[in-house]
């Protein structure tokens, strides 16, 4: 009898068959079964290693064993005529066809249930992996980083003109399309730490560093400037500037000039110039500049007497009347009610001058973008502004977070996404940026991508206590959520509201009516909105719809900024939600209707 033939009679293609088949449908399983569990891949390595030791003695045991129907015994005490077990060749039989049926049954389930899920995770995962490596091999080794220069006066109070002059450097280079720069935020964010230049290098992930000092005393200046390749951490290039106020500009515009060219920088344009402004008016701004971006409220009459005298010595200074508008925009917060639509009339003339002198100023689009939208309720008159704004200045870490905001807002999260990727490429130490980005994501669904942009913002600084928790709650981790709300001190209306859909989850009805009650009554004429989400998370849809009408009577931009919650998902299919959205202008119609295709730069090597 040939080998095939006696490892048929005896079973073993069949124990070796019904063994791969099972193997491979219990593996299946359990990399589907382990990473809900929480158990990682080396569980399911050491499963296929055990499984496949196990296969060689199930192959012995089937060639020295048969089955009879005096059950098992090995196979040299078997008479095979008077003792064959037709039934046992049978049982076999069954077992393999009940395990590929299982095995085809799973397949298919995998095959089009399964992967079409698992295939676009990959493909979202993927590409926004692609957006990231375009970006910075786009670049090469054209990346910088100006740390604050160093203020060498030996008067604190000439902080403001060092910090101002590492910025216009920043602002300066980043005009250079072949060059990325990293944004202010991140730059500063090594401002008097004794950090080395590798690790500063390494954590922003650029190859060149720009660093220096300033020492200015009346109206004379000493700058001292050095470019270092980070990857040798070897000076490239330094030089000592001694000169006017006068000549300020001319030291950026030279200073800018080297960098191109140490950097063997093909410029696509011509070099980028300072803006050129009268010294005196150029100091004062830089003061209150420093103020706006440092200062408090108690801060803001002394920015705005800065800026009016910056203006007075030169009345067409862009930057300055961008200034002037947003702090007389922010102070309508804090002045009288007698004040306030004056405040709000003055930051509008500040706005229009800007435009009328520069039509294309970045910071200006974006003031008057926010004004159509948040004041006239108008974000098809806003699209156009914003998408102007990040072309003209792509660098500018507040712009660009704003439009992402933005594209949020409008139902665009895949360009809210990319907007936010784009910022923290260029400003890696931005908490802000991270936050931002992390509500893109949760506005999309994505809850455990927001969750870790959201935990890197907090490891940056950002107090986001309650955004995490937020954020837990949408992912159905009430108990972790209901736990981090009451820990978190003086509940508001966002803390009672999350604790009140978290009790509701949790079907802890008697807390959750008490915690409901305390939010109508503390806050339910300030803040509708919140009660709204509450009731709609409980599903009482009708009350839901009558506190959104209040929110709507209250404040509609509350509302707006408010109406892409997950915690609205409830109304979706009720058709007074589309009642609602036609109201604050937020219809799936009338926002198709805007035209937002931002494209970004091509610098980065990222478009949407």
């Amino acid at each position: 009898m040939s080998l095939f033939s006696e490892l048929k009679r005896r079973n073993v293609l069949r124990v070796a068959l019904v063994y791969l088949a099972g193997t491979w449908l219990l593996i299946q399983v359990l990399e589907t079964l382990f990473p809900i569990f929480g158990l990682a891949e080396t569980s399911i390595r050491i499963v296929v290693i055990l499984l496949a030791i196990g296969f060689f003695p199930a192959i012995v045991l089937a060639w020295v064993f048969e089955r009879t129907p005096n059950g098992l015994r090995k196979d040299s005490e078997i008479d095979r005529d008077a003792d064959v077990d037709v039934r046992g060749s049978k049982t076999f039989d069954r077992i393999v066809i009940i395990v590929l049926a299982l095995g085809m049954a799973y397949f298919a389930f995998d095959k089009f249930v399964l992967d079409p899920a698992r295939d676009a995770e990959i493909i979202e995962t993927e590409t926004e992996r692609a957006r990231s490596e375009a970006l910075f091999e786009s670049y090469g080794a054209k990346s910088i980083v100006v740390l604050p220069f160093v203020n060498m006066s030996g008067d604190p109070e000439q902080e403001f003109f060092s910090d101002g002059i590492s910025e216009e450097l920043m602002n300066l280079l980043s005009k250079i399309q072949e060059l990325r720069v990293i944004s202010r935020t991140s730059a500063f964010s090594f401002k008097g730490k004794d950090v080395d230049i590798p690790t500063i290098a390494d954590k922003l992930n650029v190859d060149h560093v720009l660093e220096g000092s300033v020492r200015k005393s009346g109206d004379k200046v000493r700058i001292t400037v050095q470019l270092i390749d980070a990857r040798t951490d070897s000076h490239l290039w330094s030089e000592t500037y001694d000169r006017t106020l006068d000549d300020i500009f001319a030291i950026q515009d030279e200073i800018a000039v080297v960098v191109v060219e140490q950097l063997k920088i093909t410029l696509l344009g011509e070099a980028p110039e300072s803006r050129k402004i009268d010294p005196d008016a150029y100091v004062l701004y830089l003061q209150a500049k420093h103020l706006l971006t440092f200062g408090g409220n108690e801060d803001r009459p002394k920015i705005i007497e800065l800026l009016e005298q910056a203006l007075e010595v030169a009345p067409d200074y862009v930057p300055a009347l961008n200034s002037l508008g947003l702090a007389y925009y922010w102070s309508t917060r804090s002045v009288e009610t007698s004040l306030q639509a004056e405040y709000r009339r003055r930051s509008i003339e500040m706005n229009n001058k800007a435009l009328k002198i520069d039509p294309d100023d970045a910071a200006a689009n974006v003031h008057l973008a926010f004004r159509y939208f948040s004041d006239d309720l108008d974000p098809a008159a806003a699209a156009p502004l914003y998408e102007r704004a990040v072309q003209s200045d792509p660098g500018d870490e507040y712009i660009v977070t704003g439009v992402s905001y933005f594209a949020r807002l409008i139902s665009r999260p895949d360009q809210a996404i990319a907007l936010g990727e784009y910022a923290i490429a260029r400003n890696p130490q931005c908490a802000r940026c991270y936050y931002t980005l992390s509500q893109a994501y949760r506005d999309a669904g994505r809850f455990d991508e927001a969750e870790a942009r959201a935990d890197i913002a907090r490891s940056l600084g950002m107090r986001l206590d309650y955004s995490i928790a937020k954020t837990q709650l949408m992912n159905g981790q009430a108990e972790e959520a209901l736990a981090a709300f009451e820990q978190m001190d003086d509940p508001n209306h966002q803390i009672l509201s999350g604790m009140a859909i978290a009790l509701y989850s949790l079907g802890r009805q008697d807390e959750f009516e008490t915690v409901l009650a305390k939010l109508r009554q503390d806050w339910g004429d300030e803040q509708p909105i919140f009660v709204a989400f509450v009731y709609a998370s409980a599903g009482d849809a009708d009350t839901a719809f009558d506190w959104l009408d209040k929110g709507i009577e209250k404040d509609t931009f509350n509302v707006i900024r408010e109406y892409t919650s997950p915690f609205f998902r409830n109304l979706h299919s009720d058709p007074r939600w589309q009642d609602v959205l036609e109201r604050i202008g937020m219809s799936p119609e009338q926002l198709a209707a805007i035209e937002f295709n931002l494209m970004l730069p091509n610098r980065a090597g990222v478009s949407n």
